[in-house]
This record gives structure tokens, C-alpha cells and sequence, in this order.
């Protein structure tokens, strides 16, 4: 029987994939956590009390008498079950998101390291490259994961070579925020009201 060879690691290793961030959600599992368990105990007190021969609860007593004699097509019933479904849906949806929008995932060359930018951040490197751009009076830039939109407001030079140089600006600006998506930048240039 032969030994098991190993493979030699390779220098030249494909980077990891970048993924967004995951928040704790440490708040909101605790508040329905307690919700649970504050339900399940009054239930199982009840269930005991009605075990050990003693009258149950008076709201379980008429929850349960409203539900035995109401159609299912009754408004009510069909209010309660789609608030209950959408619930359970809102509750799915947060267990299935990442659910930090605000932290950009950054480029994974070789390290092992995660990286994140701040949405914030991004959008005040870009702007601060705006800005640098001769002509730019203003700019206001906000960054999501898709699309980063900047809009420029031009006082004395020609508004096509201004977005040039903005759009050579920006890109740069993209390139060295190092982002494992880039967004797109979608760039609005226009020229003040007294420029």
C-alpha cells in the first residue's frame, strides 16, 4: 500500500471571492428569541394548568372558541394569516441577507485578510477626487454596490472637458478604492446657474 503524496502549495494561487459582510444581528435574534420563549412558557403553563384540571386561560379559552366556529374565509382569519405569513417571510428574508449594506467587500488579491470600505468613505475619496478636477464647483456622490452616481456642477470651463477629465478622475478613483466590484459610475455634469 502506498503512501499518500501531497501536493506542493502553488505560488500562483487564484484569489478568494470577495463576499459581503454578514452583520450579528445580535438585537433583533434576542427580541424574537424572548418573543419565543415568552409565548412558548405561557402556552405550557396553560397546557400544565388545564392538565392538572384547573380552567385555562380566559384568552385561550375564547381564541380557540373564535377559531373553532369561524369560517376560513372570514376576513379576520385571513388578515391573522397573512400577517402571520408576512412575518414569517420578513423573518426568512433576514436570515438569508447579509444584511451590512454599508461596508463595501474589497479586492482579495493573496491575502488572507478580509477587507471592507465604508460606503461613507467611498463616497468622500470620490468626491475629494471630483473636487480636484479644475472647473468642478461641487459634487455630490453617493455609492451603492451597483452604481456609483456623481453629479458635478461646473462654474468656468466647457462642461465636455470638464466630464473628461472627471470621468478619467473618477475612474482612477474606482480603480485605487479596491473594491472587489467596482460599481459603475454613472456621471451628471452641469453648469451653475451664474457660471
Amino acid at each position: 500500500m502506498s503512501a499518500p503524496t501531497e501536493t506542493p502549495p502553488t505560488t500562483a494561487t487564484a484569489a478568494p471571492r470577495a463576499r459581503r459582510f454578514w452583520s450579528a444581528r445580535r438585537i433583533p435574534a434576542a427580541l424574537t428569541a424572548l418573543v419565543v420563549l415568552g409565548t412558548a412558557g405561557l402556552l405550557l403553563y396553560d397546557v400544565t394548568a388545564v392538565r392538572a384540571h384547573r380552567p385555562g386561560m380566559t384568552w385561550r379559552r375564547t381564541l380557540a372558541h373564535e377559531l373553532a366556529s369561524r369560517p376560513l374565509n372570514d376576513v379576520w382569519v385571513v388578515t391573522g394569516a397573512a400577517v402571520a405569513a408576512a412575518i414569517g417571510l420578513w423573518l426568512l428574508l433576514l436570515a438569508a441577507t447579509p444584511g451590512l449594506r454599508a461596508v463595501l467587500p474589497m479586492r482579495r488579491d493573496t491575502t488572507p485578510i478580509r477587507a471592507g470600505l465604508d460606503r461613507h468613505a467611498a463616497e468622500l475619496a470620490l468626491r475629494d477626487r471630483a473636487m480636484e478636477v479644475p472647473g468642478v464647483r461641487s459634487a455630490r456622490v453617493s455609492v451603492g454596490r451597483r452604481r456609483a452616481r456623481v453629479r458635478a456642477e461646473v462654474n468656468h470651463r466647457d462642461t465636455d472637458s470638464v466630464r473628461a477629465d472627471l470621468d478619467a478622475a473618477l475612474a482612477d478613483g474606482l480603480a485605487r478604492l479596491s473594491l472587489a466590484r467596482p460599481p459603475a459610475l454613472a456621471l451628471s455634469v452641469r453648469r451653475t446657474a451664474g457660471g
